[in-house]
């Protein structure tokens, strides 16, 4: 089973209970997150555990969707979403905790492989490093723009 993960961390100038409500935002995501281009809710309202959507960014030039659903919530402090998608489970988690001047906002990311033959390891590991740097890139302009938008919240 090949494994990739990731975290990101910012200081946002903004209380946590800001910061959650625009992390949590998924209907405001598209005007938030410069990356997502549509947000289509499947189940739920507003946002708790088995809240699904399908979200669908800009990656290179070409647009993806991903199914997502929310598994865990505990607010305004943590919460942890799910997809799978071409063989993988992804799982991510946002953190949030007091910081001076804000909130230190952490996200994780995690993708695991069911892969089992050699030549699938060998690829995962060549092109999961790329895709590791890729996702990256996307999730710490994910924060930059869940900042910036508590940021302004918090300012007016």
């Amino acid at each position: 089973m090949a494994e990739l993960a990731a975290s990101v961390t910012r200081v946002v100038n903004a209380p946590v209970d800001t910061v959650w409500q625009v992390v949590t935002d998924l209907d405001g995501a598209v005007d938030t997150l410069t990356g997502v281009t549509h947000i289509e809710r499947l189940a739920g309202e507003g946002y708790a555990v088995g809240t699904r959507w399908r979200e669908t960014r800009k990656l290179m030039g070409k647009e993806a969707s991903e199914e997502m659903w929310v598994v865990e919530v505990e607010a305004p402090i943590r919460t942890v979403v799910k997809a799978h998608s071409n063989g993988m489970d992804y799982t991510s988690g946002f953190t949030l905790k007091p910081a001076p001047g804000g909130t230190l906002l952490e996200m994780n990311f995690a993708g695991v492989s069911e892969a089992q033959s050699a030549v699938s390891k060998v690829l995962g590991a060549v092109f999961g490093r790329l895709g590791l740097r890729i996702t990256r890139k996307m999730m710490a302009a994910d924060l930059a723009d869940f900042a910036a938008k508590a940021e302004r919240i918090a300012s007016t």
